[in-house]
């Protein structure tokens, strides 16, 4: 299963679009609020109701687990113990993780690169390696939510969904979202 966690302050856009594609794609997806409420206010106001608290997770469910985060909400997972578990899980089961927007910085204060197991938003891996909490403000785009942002939000939707179903999966379902969007 994958796990999308949320904390007040995610970014929509980033965090909704990949749980579109993916769930499209018949993939078994959950958003767990990491506070014991279900109500999540992300970076814009926009509020979802998240599937399961944190307390209610299985971790030995999850292989898969996404961080999305405008810079509220990426220092909120970043601070918060839960993350921690859920890292260590998703490892020990030889497992994925993924950070989008502001939320590579999770990744690296935690020492984790782009590489086998650790995926994030195009264009942060420079900026990942050493970064600490003192680097944080330059881990964030600052610019995700515009037309260019949706695209890039896009793109990192399929780069999950071909991780997860294939290659070929994720373009028809890209493509089909794209669709509706011009509509």
């Amino acid at each position: 299963m994958i796990a999308i966690l949320l904390a007040n302050g995610f970014e929509e856009i980033e965090a909704l679009t990949p749980l579109d594609m993916l769930r499209r794609a018949g993939v078994r997806v959950a958003t767990v609020s990491i506070s014991d409420e279900l109500e999540v206010t992300g970076a814009h106001g926009i509020t979802v109701l998240a599937d399961i608290t944190k307390d209610s997770l299985d971790l030995t469910c999850v292989d898969f687990a996404v961080f999305p985060g405008g810079m509220p909400g990426a220092k909120n997972l970043d601070e918060c113990k839960f993350t921690d578990e859920i890292i260590d899980a998703v490892n020990k089961k030889g497992g994925r993780l993924a950070a989008i927007c502001a939320a590579p910085m999770i990744l690296g204060h935690r020492g984790l690169l782009k590489g086998k197991t650790a995926c994030c938003y195009p264009g942060f891996e420079k900026e990942l390696l050493g970064a600490n909490i003192s680097y944080a403000p330059c881990v964030t785009d600052g610019n995700i939510t515009t037309a260019r942002g949706m695209g890039e939000a896009l793109d990192f939707a399929e780069e999950l969904v071909s991780l997860t179903v294939g290659k070929e999966a994720s373009k028809k379902i890209s493509e089909a979202i794209i669709r509706e969007v011009k509509k």
